[in-house]
């Protein structure tokens, strides 16, 4: 019941991810009346769709304290509980973020050995994609909270992107080592000495995130979300901005028809729906965010990423490798802890 043009949205979403996963099914929670219109008995995918029936509904305009308290019974809630209970392996939603993230930490629970989790997304860059965590589940991290981060976007890439060694930075307002505040300074030294951390990069900027300089990407929830905003709304902007000079003359329409099939090809490649869905990376249980305003094709690209995460086993693997992160974190703290507060004494 979550989205912008929900519920038609999603289960026209639902059709096209069954048409990519042969073997999915779906727990659909709702108000039966209308899924049911939606989803007639006749129709193919109900023989794969359970219609699960809730008449509370989490809104755009829910508080967080109102979820957690007073909807009981909402879908949202009851989506993530099947999860927790074994019912489902994965849930998927475009619903309140707030609210969305709250219900899975407190029904989920974060994996042993992670603080807190964070809500990841891949990026389109000249190279390829990249992985850019947290996108604004934390607006505040600590140190440890990036280490984290980092462990997690890049067991991420590996898995789900393919890529065996992927490339880390950290996001910041320079590459030089003394620019940024403590808590970046600190991660950086804690990741060159992290063995479990390939190939960290080190300091990245703004503009090297397009460039695609690393294959993860990592910060806070406050600055992440700032970043990908900054980055829609620019696109959103060439967008109108070429459409704008197409129709100022004959000559420029003629152009574009002659590169229609190059437009086309640029147009797929930075279509925001085709990127959809956002992990929260860290919990017991897989959880996807769906862009609120996305089409059924950015639906069923949501319901994509939750397949691979399901298929590759990244919760297993990430909970069987955070041990091995958490030790050796704590003794780099300690290490680097030692050295602020006891400098090597100064001779002559």
């Amino acid at each position: 019941m979550g989205g912008d043009q929900a519920p038609q949205m999603v289960v026209a979403g639902l059709r096209q991810a069954q048409k990519l996963h042969p073997n999915i099914s779906f727990l659909l929670y709702g108000q039966e009346k209308l899924l049911s219109k939606l989803i007639p008995s006749d129709d193919p995918l109900r023989a794969i769709t359970q219609i699960r029936h809730t008449d509370e509904v989490v809104t755009s305009e829910t508080t967080v304290s109102t979820a957690l308290r007073s909807l009981k019974k909402s879908s949202m809630r009851l989506a993530i509980q099947a999860v927790a209970d074994g019912e489902a392996q994965g849930v998927v939603s475009a619903g309140n973020t707030g609210a969305y993230m709250a219900l899975s930490k407190l029904t989920l629970r974060a994996i042993e050995g992670i603080d807190r989790p964070a809500i990841a997304a891949l990026l389109p860059t000249v190279r390829g994609l990249c992985v850019v965590l947290d996108l604004g589940a934390n607006v505040e991290a600590t140190t440890e909270n990036l280490v984290q981060f980092a462990f997690m976007g890049s067991l991420f890439a590996r898995y789900v992107l393919g890529i065996e060694k992927p490339s880390v930075g950290l996001l910041n307002v320079g590459v030089e080592e003394l620019k940024g505040h403590d808590k970046l300074k600190m991660a950086q030294l804690v990741l060159k000495n992290n063995p479990l951390i390939e190939n960290f990069y080190g300091f990245i900027e703004g503009d090297d995130i397009a460039f695609g300089k690393t294959d993860v990407v990592v910060t806070d929830g406050f600055t992440g979300n700032i970043a990908l905003k900054a980055i829609e709304g620019t696109a959103k902007l060439l967008s109108n901005f070429l459409k704008q000079e197409i129709q100022k003359s004959f000559l420029s329409k003629v152009g574009a028809l002659l590169a229609k099939s190059a437009f086309s090809t640029v147009k797929h490649r930075l279509d925001p729906h085709r990127y959809n869905g956002a992990p929260f990376l860290g919990l017991k249980g897989i959880a996807v965010k769906s862009h609120g305003g996305t089409s059924a094709y950015g639906f069923s690209s949501a319901i994509n990423v939750a397949v691979h995460l399901i298929e590759n086993k990244v919760n297993e693997r990430l909970a069987k490798d955070i041990s091995l992160l958490s030790q050796h974190l704590v003794q780099e703290m300690e290490n680097l802890s030692l050295a602020i507060e006891k400098p090597t004494p100064i001779k002559g």
